[in-house]
């Protein structure tokens, strides 16, 4: 089919699109997101197809790349449908034995399936095993479902079909449901969608109508005063890639939430602004965008209606500021990125001097579901004030890594425990940190406390664009503390001098604290200056960079006191607070000594080894390789 060109028609070619997939016809559907192609998911893909063929399976079998299921670490992932049964860590030559077992005879392959660290428990199906179990995978369900790269996928699920409701329920009532579904922008600032759609949409509005339906203007749907939407997918936070998967997994939503916000704002031009380091979902996009406008859902009258608008790509050079939106909005003009002061916000005056609204990924994502299904349907998942799921990155120490999608409300043992399975090895959990690099690190004694914008602001940390980075008791919190501060030193972009040089000099103060070098002073001056960087900054870059020393100091302080006062650095992290010594327990195995890189460990065979502490370089290599827990660091 061509151009769809009414709402009509989107319902009469979703109809055949479903009346040509037969129930009987079974979907291997293979993770092919940047996750599991690195560990080589497309040649899987295509060792299923080649096999199915082989065995005289294709007309009964479809083998679907999708993009990312979540689970990461347990790459590559193949879920067979409609069986939900769920393969990790499959590789080509593994292939062979599916198709016969399990894909003809029905055979389950328990080598394949996901063993849990905790229970010891083999589960068979995808929605039994506990990672999946406890989530509510609103945006990410359909990750699982699609072909990125085919435009039909999206329609046979119902893609497009809040596009049309939109386009009958006309803008008014459009902003209404937004407003009353109170979606909060998922990119960190927790901001109502709908407010800032509003007071884009009232900038300059006295000569902003939309003509009547089925009439195009001549040369693009242009109102009087020019306004813009822009998708921020610059997602810089290290361990974060939400939006990545979002994006490579099912571009489709983000495009019909944007055409959505458009119709309602009056805007006829739209921008995705996306990190050069992301190219499958640039190139997923940039697929998505050309079916898109090939069945007249982008383009000038959209679906047979006067709304005319197009999207364009816009990819960015890596710079953490970036994500901010005016120095977002500055790079899409072609100047230096960098922020400036919003006495004017951007939704009044921004891309050109005119109003733009900046959402990002999910938060477009979420746009379709709330159309189609309601305001009140919206309301009933997550909390009163943070309606709807929100996506994490939970990364670090837990067993299960990867991207989950839960109500907000949950709390952070529901999310680190019962879906990320604990901390590995049965180690004990120190802290964790939400809200990427300017987020705060909170303690054992706040894993109860519900996810939610409001809650982790109260308790000194925030939400962020989702990242949840978990740390066990082999952690250094003063560490971490410095390695967040290196890296929002290098990404400031110089503006502020109080952001430029406060956060060089907080992390040469913090640094001197890991050597050794510190008094009690410094720990004072860090306060102080850490009060001076927020206070005066420019961008929420500079106001927030501060957290991650300010919640070490108030809930891990013993750490800094520890390292300052008695020059020891507990967790053992530290080089120049620590010494390694082997004890007792060695048996003289010799591997210590053989792995050693400076030859600091002597010691015949079965006998106890020592280390030379003046040439030790701290690396840990004889730690990491001891069988008997023999190698003791203080």
């Amino acid at each position: 089919m061509g151009k769809i060109r009414n709402p009509k028609e989107l319902h009469s070619y979703r109809e055949e699109l479903l009346a040509k997939r037969t129930a009987s016809r079974k979907v291997i559907a293979v993770c092919c997101g940047t996750g599991c192609n690195a560990s080589g998911a497309r040649k899987v893909a295509q060792a299923l197809v080649d096999e199915i063929q082989k065995q005289g399976l294709a007309k009964e079998i479809d083998v679907r790349p999708t993009g990312c299921h979540g689970f990461c670490e347990r790459g590559t992932l193949v879920l067979m449908h409609p069986e939900e049964t769920l393969y990790q860590r499959v590789k080509p030559e593994d292939v062979p034995a599916i198709v016969e077992k399990t894909v003809k005879n029905g055979e389950i392959i328990a080598e394949h399936l996901y063993d849990d660290p905790v229970s010891g428990e083999k589960h068979v199906k995808e929605y039994e095993i506990p990672f999946y179990k406890h989530q509510e995978r609103l945006i990410l369900g359909k990750n699982g479902l699609i072909d990125p790269t085919k435009i039909d996928d999206y329609i046979a699920l119902g893609g497009y079909q809040a596009l049309a409701k939109a386009l009958e329920m006309g803008p008014d009532r459009v902003l209404d449901e937004v407003k009353r579904a109170n979606v909060r922008g998922r990119g960190g600032g927790g901001f109502p969608a709908g407010r800032k759609w509003e007071t884009c949409r009232n900038a300059g509005r006295q000569q902003n109508a939309l003509p009547p339906s089925g009439e195009a203007r001549e040369g693009g749907s242009v109102p009087a005063e020019k306004r813009y939407v822009i998708c921020n997918a610059d997602e810089g936070d290290p361990g974060a890639f939400m939006d990545r998967s979002v994006l490579e997994g099912n571009p489709h939503a983000v495009i019909e939430g944007m055409i959505i916000g458009a119709f309602t704002i009056g805007s006829d031009e739209g921008y995705v602004y996306v990190r050069h380091e992301y190219p499958l979902a640039v190139k997923h996009l940039t697929v998505a965008l050309e079916q898109a406008r090939e069945k007249g859902l982008l383009g000038k009258g959209i679906l047979g209606s006067g709304l005319c608008f197009d999207i364009k790509i816009n990819r960015g050079g890596g710079a953490f500021v970036c994500g901010e939106s005016t120095a977002l909005m500055a790079s899409i003009e072609g100047k230096v990125g960098e922020p400036r002061a919003k006495h004017i916000h951007t939704v009044v005056a921004g891309l050109n001097g005119k109003p733009t609204n900046l959402n990002n990924v999910e938060t477009w994502a979420n746009i379709p579901l709330v159309i189609e299904k309601g305001a009140d349907w919206y309301t009933k998942i997550g909390t009163k004030s943070s309606p709807g799921t929100k996506i994490f990155s939970l990364v670090g120490k837990v067993n299960n890594t990867g991207l989950v999608e839960v109500p907000m409300g949950m709390t952070l043992r529901q999310i680190i425990f019962d879906i990320g399975g604990g901390i590995p090895k049965g180690g004990e959990f120190k802290a964790v940190q939400t809200g990427g690099p300017s987020g705060g690190c909170l303690p054992a004694d706040k894993l109860d406390i519900p996810v939610d914008f409001d809650t982790l602001v109260e308790q000194g940390s925030m939400m962020g664009s989702g990242g949840m980075i978990v740390m066990d008791d082999k952690t250094c919190m003063v560490d971490v503390a410095k390695y967040f501060l290196n890296f929002l030193k290098f990404e400031s972009c110089g503006k502020c001098t109080t952001c430029r040089e406060g956060l060089r000099r907080l992390h040469e103060l913090v640094t001197e604290i890991t050597e050794g070098r510190a008094t009690l002073e410094t720990i004072q001056l860090i306060e102080e200056l850490a009060a001076t960087v927020e206070a005066g900054s420019l961008c929420a870059l500079g106001t927030t960079a501060v957290n991650p020393v300010r919640s070490t100091l108030q809930f891990f302080r013993d750490e800094y006191l520890a390292h300052v006062n008695e020059k020891r650095c507990p967790a053992g992290v530290c080089k120049a607070l620590i010494t390694y010594e082997i004890t007792d327990a060695c048996t003289g195995c010799m591997v210590c000594k053989k792995r050693c890189p400076e030859s600091v460990i002597s010691g015949d065979k079965k006998q106890k080894h020592v280390i030379d502490t003046a040439g030790c370089i701290k690396c840990g290599i004889c730690n990491d390789v001891c069988k008997f827990d023999a190698v003791r660091v203080y």
